[in-house]
């Protein structure tokens, strides 16, 4: 049952984003960024950390887990280091992931050619 609500779960979501893409002028850019709002929101009042003991894996694969890393870091390090914490935390836990999207990013940018 774990795995079938964690496939669900991701799927409602990219079913919502769909349905917003489909029916409204926003981009998928727009889309994105409201997504990592909306899990940074769902982080500050602990409900994200709820769908994650809930559902796991599922919870972790949409964009909103990187609204709900950022924000989890930065409250983290506040508790730890107070206001600077804020400042300095917020990209602990997605320096890894944002790193390797560069660097993966450039070298395809060398190996491959953008269509006209």
């Amino acid at each position: 049952m774990y795995f079938i609500n964690s496939f669900l779960f991701c799927g409602i979501i990219c079913l919502i984003a769909e349905i917003i893409l489909d029916n409204t002028k926003l981009t998928p850019g727009h889309i994105t960024a409201m997504f990592v709002c909306i899990g940074a929101a769902l982080d500050t009042f602990s409900i994200y950390d709820f769908f994650i003991a809930k559902v796991g894996g599922g919870a972790l694969l949409p964009i909103t887990s990187f609204g709900h890393s950022l924000i989890h870091g930065a409250l983290i390090s506040a508790e730890a280091n107070g206001v600077v914490g804020l400042l300095i935390g917020i990209f602990d836990l997605t320096a890894a992931g944002i790193t390797a999207a560069i660097i993966f990013t450039f070298i395809f940018t060398l190996i491959f050619r953008a269509k006209d």
